[in-house]
C-alpha cells in the first residue's frame, strides 16, 4: 500500500512539475507583449533613448533558458529594474475634453498568473499608472515603430531577427491599429499562430509568407503585402488575357484586355470557366485565404482574381463552360505587357466619357475618370436634370467637395473619426470635429442623386459616398462596398512592404463602416446571364428607380 502511495505521489509531482514547465511558444508571445509594452509605455524606453530591438537581442537567450514562471518571470523582472528607476507620477490627470474610445485597449494579460509572478503583474501595473507622457501629435507621418529606419537591415535568416520582425509588426497593431476589435480572430491568437511559423522558416521566402500571412489577418481591404524583388527573381509570371468577376464560385469574363489573345483561344465577354489547371475555382478561392486579406467575402473575391488569373507557367490548362457543355483549352499565357495590350483597338480606344446626359433627362457621372478640374463644366452640362447618377463602382479623383458644394443645401457633418491617445497607448479617442460637406445653397441641385457602389467601391470611394449621402435625396444603389474607409499607412521594412487602415472612420451617429461597407438602399448584384447579354444591371435597375421610385 505504501508503494502504491509513493508511487502516486512521484507521478502526481512529476505531472505539477511538468505543468509548471513553460514552453518556448508560451515565452515568446508573453516576452513580445512585455517587450511592446514597455516600448511604449516606460519612460526611460518610450522616450526614444535605447536602443529597444537590440535590448531584445540580449534578453532572448536569457527567456529560452528560462523553465517555470518564476524563472521567466525574474529574468522580466530584472530586465525592467535594469532599465532605471520609474518615477511615480500617478495621478495622471486625464483631459476632461476627451472622450474615449476602448474597444480595441486591453492590458488584462499583464495578470495573467500562468506566466507572471504577482511581483511582476504588479511592476507593469505601476509603469501603466506612471507611463511616459509624450509631447507628439498623431498625424499621417507618425512612426508606431518608435524607430522604423531600425527595420531595413535585418537579416531574415537569422532566428532573432524573425522574432524581432514579428514582435514590432504585432505590437504595432496592438497598439496602434483602429479596428482591431472586428477582427475574426483574437490578435493574441494570431501571435500564437505566427511566431512557430517565423520560427520554422527555412528561408526568407518562408519568412515572408508567415508575414503575409500575419497581415491578413487584419481582415482590411486595405492591407496590401509586397514583397521587393519579387518581379525579378527570375520566375516568370504570365496572365490570362481578359479580366473576370467570380459569381457563384465561377469566373465570368467582363473585359477583354488583350484581344489578339483572346481570339486565338476564341475568348468572349460572358464566358465562364470553372477549372484553371485542374482546380475548381471555389478551390482556388480556399487557396489564398492565408495570402489575401479583405474586409469582407465580397472584397475578398474580388481581390483574389488577380492572383488566379496570373500563373508561373506558359502552359496553363482552363476549362469553360458553354451553353451547357465544358470544355478544356491548353492555353498559352503571355507576361504582362502582351496580355494586355488590345492589338485591334491600338490607336483608336475610346475614351471613358467623365460624365454625359442620358436618355429621359439623366445624368450620368463617372466618377473613376472625371476630376476636380471637370467638375464646372459638368455642373453646367447636368444641372437640369431629373437625377444624376455617380457611378462610384471605382476609385474617385478627389472631388468629393466640389460635388457635394453642388448637391447640398446646407453645411452638414459625414463622417467622424477616431484616432490613437499617444499619452496611453492603446486607447483612442473621438476627434473633437468631423468632417464637413456642403455649404448653404439655395442653389443646389434640386433633383435625384444616385449612386452605384459595389465591391470595387474602396476607401475614397466609400467615404465620398458617405458625403454624397448628406445631400438628403441620395439613394445607394449596387452591392456592399470593400468595407475600408480612411487614411492608410505603409511601413517599409526590410525585403518587404505592407499597409493598414490608419483612423477609424464612422457615421455622424457613430455607425461603423469597416469591414460593414456603405450599405445600399436597394441591393443589385450582376449575373452571369446579365454580363453574357452585355447589361449593366446595377445601371439599370438605377434608371428603373429614377423612373418609378421603386
Amino acid at each position: 500500500m505504501k508503494k502504491i502511495t509513493l508511487l502516486l505521489l512521484i507521478i502526481l509531482s512529476q505531472t505539477v512539475f511538468a505543468k509548471m514547465q513553460l514552453t518556448e511558444a508560451q515565452k515568446l508571445a508573453a516576452t513580445c507583449k512585455v517587450w511592446g509594452f514597455l516600448k511604449y509605455y516606460h519612460p526611460k524606453v518610450a522616450d526614444g533613448s535605447k536602443n529597444w530591438d537590440e535590448q531584445l537581442f540580449a534578453i532572448l537567450p536569457l527567456v529560452e533558458k528560462s523553465h517555470t514562471k518564476e524563472e521567466f518571470s525574474l529574468v522580466l523582472e530584472n530586465w525592467i529594474d535594469g532599465l532605471g528607476e520609474v518615477k511615480k507620477i500617478a495621478p495622471i490627470i486625464l483631459p476632461a475634453n476627451v472622450e474615449f474610445f476602448d474597444k480595441n485597449f486591453d492590458l488584462s494579460w499583464m495578470n495573467n498568473d500562468k506566466l507572471f509572478a504577482v511581483t511582476l503583474s504588479k511592476k507593469l501595473k505601476f509603469i501603466e499608472e506612471n507611463r511616459y507622457q509624450s509631447n507628439e501629435i498623431f498625424e499621417p507621418g507618425f512612426d508606431g515603430l518608435k524607430n522604423l529606419k531600425n527595420y531595413f537591415d535585418l537579416d531574415y535568416n537569422k532566428k532573432d531577427s524573425r522574432i524581432l520582425m514579428v514582435f514590432a509588426y504585432w505590437n504595432l497593431v496592438e497598439y496602434y491599429y483602429p479596428y482591431k476589435y472586428v477582427l475574426d480572430q483574437k490578435w493574441d491568437k494570431t501571435l500564437e499562430q505566427i511566431l512557430p511559423l517565423a520560427l520554422a522558416a527555412k528561408d526568407q521566402k518562408d519568412f515572408y509568407k508567415a508575414m503575409n500571412t500575419m497581415t491578413t489577418k487584419l481582415n482590411d481591404s486595405h492591407v496590401e503585402f509586397a514583397v521587393y524583388g519579387a518581379s525579378s527573381s527570375g520566375t516568370i509570371t504570365t496572365y490570362f488575357p481578359a479580366n473576370c468577376k467570380i459569381i457563384d464560385d465561377k469566373m465570368v469574363v467582363t473585359e477583354i484586355l488583350g484581344d489578339s489573345l483572346a481570339q486565338v483561344d476564341n475568348i468572349k465577354i460572358g464566358d465562364v470557366i470553372t477549372k484553371i489547371d485542374d482546380k475548381t475555382i471555389k478551390q482556388h478561392i480556399e487557396a489564398y485565404r492565408d495570402l489575401v486579406s479583405a474586409s469582407n467575402e465580397s472584397s475578398y473575391l474580388d481581390r483574389i482574381v488577380k492572383f488566379i488569373l496570373s500563373s508561373d507557367s506558359e502552359k496553363v490548362k482552363v476549362e469553360f463552360l458553354k451553353e451547357g457543355k465544358y470544355e478544356t483549352k491548353s492555353m498559352t499565357w503571355f507576361d504582362y505587357h502582351e496580355s494586355h495590350r488590345n492589338e485591334f483597338k491600338r490607336g483608336a480606344m475610346k475614351k471613358k466619357e467623365k460624365f454625359k446626359l442620358l436618355d429621359k433627362n439623366i445624368g450620368y457621372v463617372n466618377m473613376g475618370v472625371i476630376k476636380e478640374r471637370h467638375i464646372p463644366e459638368m455642373i453646367e452640362a447636368l444641372q437640369s436634370t431629373k437625377a444624376i447618377v455617380f457611378d462610384m463602382r471605382n476609385y474617385p479623383n478627389g472631388t468629393f467637395d466640389d460635388i457635394a458644394n453642388f448637391i447640398n443645401s446646407q453645411e452638414k457633418v459625414f463622417a467622424i473619426y477616431t484616432q490613437p491617445y499617444l499619452n496611453y497607448p492603446g486607447r483612442y479617442v473621438w476627434t473633437d470635429d468631423g468632417r464637413r460637406c456642403g455649404f448653404e445653397n439655395k442653389d443646389h441641385y434640386k433633383g435625384k442623386v444616385i449612386v452605384l457602389l459595389n465591391e470595387e467601391s474602396l476607401s475614397q470611394a466609400e467615404w465620398t459616398a458617405m458625403c454624397f449621402q448628406t445631400a438628403g435625396n441620395t439613394t445607394i444603389i449596387g452591392s456592399q462596398t470593400a468595407g475600408a474607409d480612411g487614411n492608410v499607412f505603409g511601413p517599409d521594412f526590410q525585403g518587404f512592404h505592407t499597409t493598414y487602415s490608419g483612423i477609424g472612420v464612422y457615421y455622424p451617429d457613430r455607425r461603423e463602416t469597416q469591414r460593414i461597407g456603405i450599405i445600399p438602399d436597394i441591393e443589385v448584384k450582376p449575373t452571369i446571364k446579365g454580363i453574357q447579354e452585355g447589361k449593366d444591371e446595377v445601371l439599370d435597375r438605377a434608371l428603373q428607380f429614377i423612373e418609378n421610385g421603386k
